[in-house]
């Protein structure tokens, strides 16, 4: 089947890249033409694992190409998934700026039959808007059909959230567009929800929000666990064997980030006020987030009494592991509040480091590795779970540091492991930042 994803990015690029994998011959459309020059050199411009090496195959084996006109896609692809950016406008809601150019691009270059599906996170409506606008600009008596096929890949999980995703969700309105949709996703062996378009559209950020809700409930959780001296994570896993509850994201911490559930959250939550609902429960899931970073820097004021001219290390940057993706990082607001309060700030990222440069003030140093982060530091913030950070050697990290203080934004370390090497150990909710 001839496939035209429109929009190179964490999205659109993982599905270009799967769907010709899985023999199709693809088309990828963007405007970058930065990201155009390393993607036909099979070089993807940001990090995702088990991306690169099926880039380079199917460039390779001819099933995938790259052009910055939509036109090429709707010439010879019958398919036509828009995956660009629906960014936050000052508002909170989505910007579906380029969703709109993409479909009024599309109308202008269609001769014959298309589908435009969805796969941008977009919200409630937006297919009603798609076919209006739609309606408006096409020129010829064509038949265009649109669909919403929600995209529920993770950023650093992106490849194998494709090949194995848990299920498969498609909004269609006619029978042609669900029988291209359910032909093209026959090999795949889940569960296939077949539901109207805008069902599908709140299925994607329903999801997000009830994810979101689920780490803020046990952040606050974290909260009242630290008041009365309990372990967050003995809580979670007493919780999580709870069929109904589950132990996925129960994970305590310094809060989500990335660029999908604040995005989405705040998106939804724009919605349910257009709509006349006030969706009290996602503004509260919201405010818990955001405290969680002002959280972890009183942790670490109060161990050391004052910030000013203190030196910090933080590890980790990007908003989780596996991925550079710095975009909304708990890391980044919590290294602002730390250079706000006159500390000094060195970091240390596995694939960040570059980005970071771009975004961070210029008063923030970069060390080549966690220890060199660590070297002559009042304290240590581990703000990104990074495989490597795991394997942390602590006494050789208290030798280093000036002050051996380690907070665990986290909670990935052991606290009673951590102070047999002799560290001051800091963690959300772990009731014992007392000892």
């Amino acid at each position: 089947m001839n496939i035209c994803v429109v929009g190179a990015g964490h999205v659109g690029l993982v599905t270009a890249v799967g769907f010709a994998e899985m023999g199709h011959s693809v088309i990828c459309m963007d405007t970058d033409p930065k990201k155009l020059a390393l993607l036909r050199k099979g070089k993807p411009w940001f990090f995702e694992p088990g991306l690169a090496p099926l880039l380079v195959k199917n460039l390779k084996k001819k099933r995938l190409s790259f052009t910055d006109k939509i036109a090429d896609g709707v010439k010879k692809c019958p398919i036509l998934f828009i995956a660009v950016g629906t960014p936050p406008l000052a508002s909170g809601e989505a910007d579906l700026t380029a969703v709109e150019d993409v479909v009024r691009q599309i109308a202008d270059s269609a001769t014959e039959y298309r589908l435009i599906v969805e796969k941008s996170t977009v919200p409630v409506e937006t297919g009603r808007r798609v076919k209006q606008v739609l309606g408006l600009a096409m020129r010829r008596k064509i038949q265009i059909d649109v669909a919403s096929n929600p995209e529920f890949l993770r950023e650093g999980s992106g490849v194998e959230d494709f090949f194995h995703p848990e299920r498969i969700v498609i909004g269609v309105e006619t029978a042609r567009s669900r029988q291209l949709l359910e032909q093209l996703y026959k090999p795949f062996k889940v569960p296939l929800v077949v539901t109207d378009i805008a069902s599908a559209e709140l299925i994607k950020h329903s999801s997000n929000a009830f994810l979101s809700m689920k780490i803020s409930f046990i952040n606050a959780v974290s909260v009242l666990c630290d008041k009365v001296g309990a372990d967050v994570s003995r809580v979670a896993e007493g919780m999580g064997y709870d069929s109904r509850i589950g132990k996925s994201f129960l994970n305590a911490g310094a809060g989500y980030g990335g660029f999908c559930f604040p995005k989405d959250l705040e998106a939804y939550i724009r919605i349910a006020d257009k709509l006349g609902y006030d969706f009290q429960l996602l503004k509260a899931v919201k405010q818990v987030n955001d405290g969680q970073r002002k959280i972890v820097v009183q942790k670490i004021e109060r161990e050391l009494w004052n910030l000013k001219g203190k030196v910090i290390g933080v590890l980790g940057l990007s908003f989780k592991p596996d991925t550079d993706d710095l975009r909304f990082s708990p890391a980044l607001e919590v290294i602002e509040m730390l250079l706000k309060a006159q500390a000094s700030v060195r970091v240390y990222d596995p694939e960040s480091m570059a980005g970071a440069r771009a975004m961070l003030k210029k008063s923030v140093a970069y060390a080549k590795d966690a220890y060199a982060a660590a070297r002559d530091a009042d304290c240590l913030v581990l703000m990104t779970e990074w495989a490597e950070f795991k394997k942390l050697d602590f006494k050789k990290l208290r030798d280093l540091m000036k002050q051996p203080v380690l907070m665990d934004a986290r909670n990935l370390y052991d606290p009673d492991r951590v102070r047999l090497a002799g560290l001051r150990y800091l963690g959300m909710g772990r009731g014992g930042d007392s000892k």
